[in-house]
């Protein structure tokens, strides 16, 4: 369901306190605030969707493939105190001591 902001409207007719709904798109556009009584108004919003950064698209950016060709170096913990090269250049193993 999306999630619509809406705008307090003051006496003066500016926007006052915003505060977000989750709706169907079905039901109708509120008129007043839930809590306050008070009339409000929709304010349109561009709609959050996940094209670029998706779940998808951060693995494949953050892959060791990835990484390595943009000339990154990546270490992953392997026990207490090392660390092993998964991408890019440099010592395999780095440890504490």
């Amino acid at each position: 369901m999306p999630t619509y902001v809406y705008a307090v409207v003051n006496e003066d007719g500016s926007d006052g306190e915003y505060f977000e709904v989750v709706q169907k798109m079905s039901d109708p556009t509120l008129t007043t605030h839930p809590e306050s009584d008070k009339p409000v108004r929709r304010v349109p919003t561009l709609p959050n969707l996940p094209l670029t950064h998706s779940d998808a698209a951060e693995k494949t950016k953050m892959s060791n493939k990835n990484l390595d060709r943009m000339g990154f170096t990546k270490y992953e913990k392997s026990g207490d105190g090392f660390y092993e090269k998964k991408a890019g250049k440099g010592p395999d193993v780095i440890s504490r001591d």
